[in-house]
């Protein structure tokens, strides 16, 4: 036996036992004589002591020194004694085996430890190694007590979600990681086939087929812990594998995944915090979040809403405006109220011009244009613009946007999506600034009211606003115009960041290749690519839906993680590299002569 407890184990309970221990030794210390250690694993850290003096065996105190001495830092040992007390004075209250030690009567070496590229006893901040230096040696960044309790949490978190589905009679429902290509929207990760030369798989983008054919199959209620992969381009917080809880229902609408997603959660919820998550969730559509927060995935923790503003500013003689209102642009408010801005400015409930000048300068360098504000005091609003707006413009406004002395209204000028888009951005720094999240309890929101198509901005073309396979809102889409029609999904959003998607799906085959036409897929191209699926469809596929849950990013939120980095064992970095192992790397010409493929890449390596 290499240990009779852990290293986080010990108390009070233990005192006056012989106990073992084995874990690295975080930090070691020679205190005249009397070396101390502190032994840490992934449990805890609990502090040896060799003392020459108190040894029971002499006959081997010596040698013993000498091994313990030789001990470097990370090197993992076993080690035996009896537990004390520790003299008083010495403990360490913040540990919770801080009151005890282990006197040390023997001790043995299980492996050596080189010297370390970065201190793995625990850092914050600016302390901490670079990210790229952590990736590298992930398996030492893994050793830090955040990185273990980050995996421990996840664990706990999939864990219950688990136990809250199986509670409810899903099924758990494994589906192939080698898959037919199909165009689902990002690029596909493609496998080639050695036993059939010239034939690919894909990795899956998400189980989206598989678990629709298996509510054709009758399943009735399913879930996956999926692991997924996506061949974007690489962004700072996104990673090409990544895993979500999928979920899908047979003889469901809309309403009922979002109830029984709610039920799931909250179940988890009680699981991880001992306290109820209030249900059921605000609902919150497209167009509200779009044109009063400014993006698709609201944060509603906070005010700071958007107003369109345009019809009350279009008799204002502001030259600004009136160029842009000419193009049809928009011109869009927000009001940030007195009392958000308490000590944030230069007085007491304000923010003063240099924060203003700053908020300028930052809005240019997003590229939003600049911004345009005023001032609400006693005497009614002030601006060095205020003079081009008419009184009964000024006076539309106070009323519009509810400004009462000491409010700061913002002003963006532009077209509508962009206008929106950046209010959005100023709405998420303002927050961030004047920290409006701090305190605040943790809001999931559903976005609902999705378009079931957009165009694409550079092609004109149709697209899927979520994926092809949405029931359309009417279940038909025929009859109007294409970008009128609206989709049965819904997103779940959490503290501004969009965890979920999901939707009521497409069950009958017809509408099904009605919408591929719309994309633009001729029905040789549907056939060729979809035609297995819609066949599954024309053998009585019940109405169906279901939602996807990123975990990684659930996970990292309720951890308050800046990167979904932090709550993944093995993650790439920000370029989509493994630091650790070197990969994405080259095939030696044996493999790929093997599965006759040329490589046409050159020799040279890319740059940075």
């Amino acid at each position: 036996m290499m240990r009779t407890h852990t290293c986080g184990e010990l108390r009070a309970d233990q005192l006056g036992q012989e106990v073992q221990l084995a874990g690295w030794i975080r930090f070691s210390r020679d205190h005249g004589g009397v070396l101390f250690f502190d032994l840490a694993d992934t449990y805890g850290t609990t502090q040896a002591v060799f003392d020459p003096e108190a040894m029971s065996r002499k006959d081997v105190r010596e040698s013993l020194e000498r091994m313990l001495k030789s001990f470097g830092r990370e090197s993992v040992i076993s080690v035996a004694g009896v537990v004390r007390n520790r003299v008083p004075g010495t403990e360490d209250p913040r540990n919770p085996t801080g009151q005890l030690e282990v006197l040390i009567e023997d001790a043995c070496l299980l492996n050596s430890s080189r010297s370390l590229p970065f201190e793995v006893a625990d850092q914050k901040g600016s302390l901490l190694p670079s990210e790229d230096l952590r990736l590298k040696y992930r398996f030492l960044d893994l050793r830090r007590t955040q990185m273990a309790n980050n995996l421990r949490f996840r664990h706990r978190v999939v864990a219950a979600l688990r136990r809250a589905l199986d509670d409810r009679d899903f099924v758990e429902v494994e589906t192939p990681m080698l898959c037919r290509q199909t165009p689902e929207g990002a690029r596909d990760f493609i496998v080639p086939s050695r036993i059939a030369p010239g034939t690919f798989y894909a990795l899956p983008q998400s189980p989206q087929l598989y678990k629709q054919m298996l509510m054709v199959g009758g399943m009735d209620r399913y879930y996956q812990v999926a692991r997924c992969f996506r061949d974007e381009d690489s962004r700072s917080d996104r990673q090409p594998e990544f895993t979500q809880l999928d979920l899908e229902m047979s003889f469901v609408d809309d309403r009922d995944v979002q109830t029984v997603v709610e039920g799931v959660l909250s179940s988890m919820w009680r699981s991880i915090y001992g306290r109820e998550l209030k249900a059921p969730f605000p609902r919150v559509t497209f167009h509200e979040a779009m044109h009063s927060y400014g993006t698709d995935a609201p944060d509603i923790r906070y005010g700071l809403r958007l107003h369109d503003v345009t019809d009350i500013v279009k008799n204002a003689r502001y030259e600004i405006f009136q160029r842009i209102l000419g193009k049809g642009g928009r011109v869009v408010c927000m009001n940030v109220q007195a009392d958000l801005m308490n000590g944030a400015g230069g007085e007491e409930g304000a923010v003063g011009r240099n924060e203003v000048d700053r908020l300028i300068e930052w809005a240019k360098a997003q590229g939003m244009g600049g911004l345009t504000w005023m001032r609400m005091t006693a005497d009614g609003l002030q601006s060095n613009i205020v003079k081009y707006f008419p009184t009964e413009v000024t006076a539309a406004l106070q009323t519009e946007m509810g400004a009462r002395e000491g409010d700061l209204l913002l002003f963006l000028a532009g077209s509508e999506i962009a206008a929106l888009k950046a209010g959005g951005e100023l709405r998420r720094k303002l927050a961030r600034d004047l920290r409006l999240t701090e305190g605040k309890d943790h809001q999931f929101v559903w976005l609902v009211g999705c378009p079931l198509f957009q165009k694409d901005s550079e092609s004109g073309q149709l697209e899927p606003f979520h994926h092809p396979f949405v029931c359309p809102e009417k279940g038909e889409v025929e009859g109007e115009d294409p970008i009128c029609v609206g989709g049965l999904s819904y997103d779940l959003v959490l503290d501004g960041s969009e965890i979920g998607s999901g939707s009521v799906r497409c069950h009958d085959p017809e509408v099904q290749r009605k919408v591929f036409r719309l994309l633009g897929m001729s029905d040789e191209k549907i056939d060729n690519d979809f035609g297995f699926f819609l066949d599954a469809l024309g053998y009585g596929a019940p109405p169906h839906g279901g939602i996807a849950l990123g975990l990684d990013r659930l996970t990292a939120i309720l951890l308050g993680c800046d990167t979904i980095r932090e709550v993944i064992a093995f993650p790439k970095n920000k370029k989509f590299q493994s630091l650790m192992d070197g990969c994405p790397a080259k095939v030696e010409e044996g493999k790929l002569s093997e599965l006759q493929l040329l490589c046409l890449a050159g020799d040279e390596e890319d740059g940075d």
